[in-house]
């Protein structure tokens, strides 16, 4: 388990959309935890709660309407050095090369071109991807994509890497596989991790942590410790611990279900 002062804290933080009808959708209602410095939190949450607009607000992407973001004590007003994202989508530029789509971010960052290309070649090892670099992410498949993705994110070297959903849209066995090349990259690098998820037994496998969020206007509903050691593998799945975990939050994601329909 992580100790120690909070990285990131989040301090009741609002949220409000205008709606076309000139109204307001709530979606975020004080939502209030903190990151402690290289800890991996996950936030689960059911579909539409918000999870991936904290993550943006997080991030600095996107404004809040009440209370407050900081990292190291300072607001977080707009996107900075220390922060890199990985979205679900991908979001790979079609007509470049692996190593350039790598690469992008630190030529955003004015980076010297060869410091740049070894910057990339080292992330790209990093997610076993280096023979891959003069490809094209069409020829790639979906799995392959997203460690491009991620070897993108680490290769500006962030101290927190926010991840949305980022296996979301992948088979079984490659989202497996992903996870745990995520588990051992944080092992390696110790990253801040803050990780977007609706898959329950994700969020036990990967985190230290688990912030459960419910339905829109979303609220964090509880805070759910991770008391597993950090040398996972796939076997922990299978541990009575883990299981009781994932059965917990399993119940507390059914009961809001069963809360909505009650209440239609």
């Amino acid at each position: 388990m992580t100790t120690g002062a909070a990285l990131i804290s989040v301090d009741r933080v609002d949220k409000f959309y205008r709606t076309r009808g000139g109204g307001e959708l709530h979606a975020l209602d004080q939502i209030t935890f903190d990151v402690r410095d290289r800890e991996f939190v996950s936030i689960l949450g059911p579909s539409g709660c918000g999870k991936s607009t904290l993550l943006r607000i997080i991030d600095g992407l996107t404004p809040y309407d009440g209370g407050s973001v900081a990292i190291d004590g300072q607001r977080v007003t707009a996107p900075g050095p220390d922060r890199a994202v990985v979205f679900q989508n991908f979001a790979l530029l079609p007509w470049a090369t692996v190593l350039d789509n790598v690469s992008f971010p630190l030529e955003a960052r004015g980076v010297r071109s060869a410091e740049r290309r070894e910057q990339a070649m080292a992330a790209l090892e990093r997610v076993g991807l280096a023979d891959f670099a003069d490809h094209y992410p069409r020829t790639l498949s979906g799995g392959m994509q997203q460690r491009v993705g991620l070897a993108r994110a680490l290769a500006v070297d962030p101290r927190i890497l926010l991840m949305d959903e980022p296996f979301g849209a992948l088979d079984a066995l490659t989202r497996t596989f992903l996870q745990d090349e995520l588990l051992n990259i944080w092992s390696r690098d110790r990253k801040t991790v803050v990780f977007v998820t609706h898959a329950i037994d994700e969020a036990v496998y990967l985190s230290d942590r688990v912030v459960v969020m419910s339905p829109r206007p979303g609220r964090v509903a509880e805070i759910v410790e991770v008391p597993i050691d950090r040398d996972r593998g796939a076997d922990v799945r299978d541990t009575p611990e883990f299981n009781e975990l994932v059965g917990h939050l399993r119940r507390v994601l059914r009961d809001f279900v069963q809360d909505e329909d009650s209440a239609a």
